[in-house]
């Protein structure tokens, strides 16, 4: 199935602020073990890896240990002896126990970034698989701006806590506990006089988690509001130009940059009060230190190297808990996170296969709405009892003014939605029992807003058929009339579409996308306002190709030019949901109803007074 969408906003200018706040239902808990545990599988293929990780950390933090132990043996047994020789073999030592530590945090950082980065692409990948498997309704809601933010910015940050938050956390509180229990052991009193300070960094940390939580999700919305808004804007640049809005985006775009700088600015305020707080009560410690030891020492009851020591276990003893303090940054940040990954995860496509559907076996192309009705929103109707039959390789129209309904049939058809009640069967099958997959593959839209993605001529047209030849692909660009005028550009079928098809115009890409429906050789057509935007040269280059596209071929054409339809068999006129008219051009015109007067209003309009 070939199917071209435009990217105009279903709800107008800006929706997505509207739908965003909809969106926004997580809880913001420091710590959620539901959450916690399902992020944790993404790290099961890796476990080895995040073991090996794991020892590496305990290794380094032992090493880390050890070097202010050598260090007070250092001044105690050598320095003050005078000896030399010892001197020089500790020295040796306790360099090679920095060396080693270094290698081994080198090969620790290398193995989890490996880790870090490979979880990374599991996870988008996940969340762009799932992406595509909801249903139209879904995107109706939300924008796309949030949903990139959340692929982007939501998954690196959990990301960072499952690839390197979690051994850090392990680690830190090994070390904490370590070091704890070698100053014990070095000196009791003077231990406990440092770990004094203790309940008061326990304190400061709660207090911090408490106001962060909520700084931390309020970040996390209003940069998603922020890329939303600017992935609409530049989606619209053409039409804020043309209008000679610049000043009026820039000054709504500006409110919602300063909500995002504020949000970030009191996070950071945060952290910037939290940081010196923990660092002033740290050196809290250093003169707890220096007065009680220094004094121990001048009374010759401690030696001056377990002084100098228990300065560089202090250092070791509260920087863990300066870590796991400021984890809590990252815990803030990586459960928002995680609830608005996993909401999107969890969502189920409204529309779906059926636990029994079946493949859809090559049709005939005859379709039959059985008193079809649908409603994109409870209580608002858009399509009320509609019945409807299409003979295989006929041709049937259907036209109306804007808003009666006539796309909304296009898309139960193709099952972007389902209906709310009523059935559509394709020769005699319920739609809803066939799998989507082999639906849509029987179908082929041509719509009203072609859109190519950015690659070759070639790629575009056998998007739906990725194994056609080249020759496939030339002889479909024939067909649909495309040929020559790909064949004028400077790389032919090799030429590369730029952003937003800019380096062609409307009715050639019109052309290209058609050129994909041939390929696809679908046996039901449906042409959405296919000629309705181009000049009426390229309008005949594509009635020409659709004539024999349309042969033997069932076709569904909606359209509000009628010139487009009065060769169809049937014209369906739709209005207000309803089918209020059928029967073939001439017929319509002499029974004088909504046909005959949209036919007037086109083609009999009076001519303007002189002035």
């Amino acid at each position: 199935m070939s199917f071209s969408f435009g990217g105009g906003s279903l709800h107008g200018p800006h929706a997505h602020f509207r739908r965003s706040q909809r969106t926004q239902d997580v809880t913001g808990k420091v710590f959620d073990w539901g959450i916690t545990r399902r992020l944790l599988r993404y790290l099961l293929p890796h476990r080895r890896k995040m073991v090996q990780g794991m020892l590496l950390m305990l290794a380094s933090a032992g090493l880390a240990l050890l070097a202010p132990y050598l260090i007070m043996l250092i001044i105690d047994e050598y320095v003050a002896s005078k000896n030399l020789a010892g001197l020089g073999w500790m020295a040796s030592a306790t360099l090679a126990v920095y060396a080693l530590e270094f290698v081994i945090s080198w090969r620790r950082r290398l193995l989890l970034s490996e880790v870090g980065n490979q979880v990374l692409r599991t996870m988008r990948g996940d969340m762009f698989r799932h992406y595509q498997l909801l249903s139209m309704s879904y995107f109706d809601t939300h924008d796309a701006g949030s949903l990139i933010s959340r692929m982007l910015s939501d998954v690196g940050v959990i990301n960072e806590l499952l690839s390197n938050g979690i051994i850090s956390m392990f680690a830190d509180t090994f070390v904490l506990i370590s070091t704890m229990a070698v100053m014990l052991v070095i000196n009791a009193r003077l231990a406990l006089l440092s770990f004094s300070v203790l309940p008061l960094m326990a304190i400061a940390t709660l207090l911090f988690a408490r106001r962060a939580r909520a700084a931390y999700r309020q970040t996390r919305e209003k940069m998603s509001a922020l890329t939303g808004r600017l992935a609409e804007d530049l989606g619209a640049m053409r039409v804020i130009q043309a209008f000679s809005e610049e000043d009026r985006t820039s000054r709504s775009f500006d409110d919602v940059n300063r909500e995002n700088r504020d949000a970030r600015l009191f996070a950071v305020a945060l952290s910037s009060v939290f940081g010196p707080i923990m660092e002033t009560l740290t050196m809290l410690v250093t003169c707890i230190i220096l007065w009680f030891g220094g004094r121990a020492v001048a009374a010759n009851t401690l030696t001056l190297g377990v002084v100098v020591a228990f300065l560089s276990y202090t250092s070791r003893l509260f920087q863990p808990v300066l870590d796991l303090a400021m984890m809590f940054n990252m815990w803030q940040a990586a459960m928002a996170g995680g609830e608005r990954l996993l909401e999107i995860l969890d969502t189920e496509p409204d529309v779906q296969d059926a636990p029994d559907a079946v493949a859809l076996a090559p049709v005939e192309g005859r379709i039959v709405f059985d008193e079809v009705s649908f409603q994109y929103t409870a209580d608002v109707p858009v399509l009320s009892e509609v019945s409807l039959e299409i003979a295989p390789g006929r041709t049937v129209a259907l036209v109306g003014p804007t808003g009666a309904g006539k796309t909304t049939i296009a898309n139960l058809l193709t099952r972007f939605y389902d209906v709310t009640e009523g059935a559509i069967l394709i020769d005699g099958q319920d739609i809803r029992k066939a799998t989507m997959a082999s639906l849509r593959q029987q179908l082929g839209v041509v719509p009203q807003e072609p859109f190519l993605f950015q690659g070759s001529i070639a790629y575009n047209i056998a998007f739906g058929r990725s194994d056609a030849s080249r020759e496939e692909i030339i002889d479909a660009a024939k067909a649909a009339n495309a040929h020559e005028f790909i064949m004028q550009l400077p790389q032919g079928y090799d030429t590369e579409i730029l952003e937003g098809s800019a380096n062609l115009s409307l009715g050639q890409r019109q052309l290209i996308c058609l050129a994909r429906v041939i390929l696809a050789s679908p046996r039901i057509l449906i042409l959405d306002e296919a000629t309705s935007s181009v000049d009426l040269r390229t309008e005949g280059l594509i009635q020409d190709a659709l004539e024999q596209l349309m042969a033997g071929r069932t076709s569904l054409i909606i359209a509000h030019r009628l010139a487009t339809v009065q060769r169809a068999g049937t014209i369906l006129v739709i209005d207000e949901g309803r089918i209020v008219e059928r029967g073939p051009h001439a017929e319509l015109l002499a029974n004088d109803g909504v046909y005959a007067h949209l036919y007037r209003t086109q083609f009999l309009a009076p001519e303007p007074a002189p002035a």
